[in-house]
C-alpha cells in the first residue's frame, strides 16, 4: 500500500509542475497592469519604475518563474500586490472557510443524490424512478444564483429564520457558523446531489443484475440486506471517484455563491484577485487547488483499494 501511494505521489510532481507553468505564463497574458493599480490615479513615472524594480517585474518571464518556484518550494508563495500581505497568510485565512463549505454541502448531496439515486433504481421504471429523474434534472437546471436569491428572500427575508449573508469562524462561534453556511451548503449541496443522484442510480442498476445478487435474493435474504450490504456497497466505487472530483471542485471556490452570500472563501479571493492583476495570490490559489485536486484523487485511489478486494490482492 506505502509503495502505491508513494508512486502515486510521484506522479503528483511533474502535474503540479506542468500546472504552475501554464499558471505563471497564460496569467502575464492578462490586459492590464497590476503596478498601475497600485500606483493610484497620479501614476508618477518614477513610481512606476520603482514598484516594477522592487517586484522585479521588469525581469523576462522565464527568469520570474524560476525565481517564484524556488520561494514556493521553501514554502514562499510570494506577496499580495494589493494588500502587501504573504499570500500563504491570505491562503491560511481562506482555507478553512471553503473546506466547511465544501463538508456542508458534500453532506447535503450525499444526504439527497445518494438515497434517491438508490431507490429509483431499485424502483426503477417506477413514479417514483420519474420523480427522482425529473428532482434531479431540476437541480441540474435551476442556477445556484438564482437558488440562492430565492432562499435569501424567503428564508432570511420573509421568515428570518437564517442570516441572510455574512461568515462566522466555526471555532469562535460555531452555532452562529453553522447558521451562516446552511443556506450556501444547500445551494451548493442541492447542485451535486442530482449529479450523485445520477451516478448512483446508474451504478446500482449495473449491480443489482449481477448474478451474485439474485443469488442473494434467492437464498431468501431480506430486500434491505441485498440493496444496502450486497448492492450498494459494491456500486461505491464510481460514487467514492465522482465524490472525489466535486469536493476538488469545490475546494476551487464556488464564486457565485460564495458572492451572493459574501463568504470570503477562495471563490471571492480569486476574482478579487484576478480583477486587481494580482498575480502572486492568483498562482498561490491555482497551485493549493490543484494540491486538493491530487489530495483527493489520492484519497479516492486509496479508497478503491479499500473497497474492491481484488485490488487488495493484486497490490
Amino acid at each position: 500500500m506505502y509503495t502505491y501511494i508513494a508512486k502515486r505521489l510521484l506522479v503528483a510532481i511533474p502535474t503540479l509542475l506542468i500546472i504552475s507553468i501554464f499558471v505563471f505564463s497564460l496569467q502575464k497574458l492578462l490586459p492590464g497592469d497590476p503596478i498601475l493599480a497600485m500606483a493610484g490615479e497620479e501614476r508618477d513615472p518614477q513610481v512606476l519604475e520603482f514598484l516594477r524594480e522592487k517586484y522585479r517585474l521588469n525581469d523576462p518571464v522565464p527568469y520570474q518563474y524560476v525565481r517564484w518556484l524556488g520561494a514556493a518550494l521553501q514554502g514562499d508563495l510570494g506577496i499580495s500586490l494589493r494588500t502587501n500581505q504573504p499570500v500563504l497568510q491570505l491562503v491560511g485565512e481562506k482555507l478553512p472557510v471553503t473546506i466547511q463549505l465544501a463538508i456542508m454541502s458534500m453532506i447535503f448531496a450525499f444526504a439527497i443524490g445518494v438515497p434517491m439515486g438508490i431507490l429509483a433504481a431499485v424502483k426503477k421504471n417506477t413514479m417514483i424512478d420519474y420523480l427522482a429523474n425529473i428532482i434531479a434534472l431540476t437541480g441540474l437546471s435551476i442556477p445556484n444564483f438564482w437558488l440562492g436569491i430565492m432562499l435569501i428572500l424567503l428564508v432570511s427575508v420573509n421568515l428570518g429564520w437564517l442570516p441572510a449573508s455574512g461568515y462566522e469562524p466555526f471555532f469562535s462561534n460555531p452555532l452562529r457558523s453553522l447558521e451562516t453556511m446552511l443556506m450556501p451548503s444547500f445551494v451548493l449541496g442541492n447542485a451535486l446531489a442530482a449529479t450523485l443522484m445520477r451516478h448512483t442510480r446508474s451504478a446500482m442498476l449495473s449491480v443489482l443484475s449481477a448474478d451474485y445478487i439474485r443469488t442473494a435474493r434467492a437464498k431468501g435474504l431480506p430486500e434491505s440486506t441485498v440493496v444496502l450490504e450486497h448492492g450498494f456497497r459494491n456500486a461505491m466505487l464510481p460514487i467514492v471517484t465522482l465524490t472525489a472530483l466535486l469536493f476538488g471542485e469545490l475546494l476551487a471556490g464556488a464564486v457565485l455563491t460564495e458572492q451572493i452570500f459574501t463568504i470570503p472563501g477562495f471563490g471571492k479571493l480569486i476574482v478579487d484577485a484576478v480583477f486587481n492583476r494580482d498575480y502572486a495570490v492568483v498562482q498561490g490559489v491555482v497551485i493549493c487547488t490543484a494540491i486538493g485536486f491530487i489530495l483527493m484523487n489520492l484519497l479516492a485511489d486509496i479508497l478503491y483499494v479499500l473497497l474492491n478486494p481484488r485490488m487488495r490482492a493484486a497490490l
